[in-house]
């Protein structure tokens, strides 16, 4: 694509990859996004604790985007240790919202729900489980209908 020319000294936006690229060859300085500091962090921790739904997360890759700038741009995060720990905080406690959340909708045998507020890869966590709750509950249930005839074919 086209990027650049740059100007040093002077802030741009430019694709993930490409400033982790630029770090990796010590071509920039990362700013992290306005969202990644210790005192919003806490506040997204204690919204989430307090609340029984998912809360909105300040980026829909905010796990994603934690571990590669982390990872690769450290230096030039601010508090980096305590955003590291405020963000699994985070990421736990959604998950075990998650875990409740899923548990209670096979313990009453829900047939659909609402993945408000979730990102990608807290729903690709449950996934593997949900989907093999849901296909013993469908088995149980074809099973358990009276009146049926004793062939049945499996989907």
């Amino acid at each position: 694509g086209d990027l650049g020319p740059f100007n040093p000294g002077l802030p741009v936006e430019v694709p993930v990859w490409l400033a982790i690229n630029l770090k990796q060859r010590q071509k920039c300085r990362l700013i992290p996004p306005e969202w990644m500091d210790v005192e919003k962090l806490e506040e997204i921790r204690e919204q989430e604790r307090k609340e029984d739904t998912f809360t909105p997360m300040p980026s829909p890759y905010y796990m994603e985007l934690t571990k590669l700038l982390l990872n690769y741009a450290s230096d030039n995060i601010p508090k980096a240790d305590e955003i590291r720990t405020l963000v699994k905080d985070t990421w736990d406690t959604r998950v075990a919202k998650l875990r409740l959340s899923a548990d209670s909708f096979v313990r009453q045998q829900e047939a659909h729900a609402k993945l408000d507020n979730l990102t990608l890869m807290e729903i690709n966590t449950t996934g593997t489980f949900l989907t093999q709750a849901l296909d013993h509950m469908y088995k149980l249930r074809t099973n358990l209908q009276p009146g049926e005839s004793s062939q049945s074919q499996d989907f």
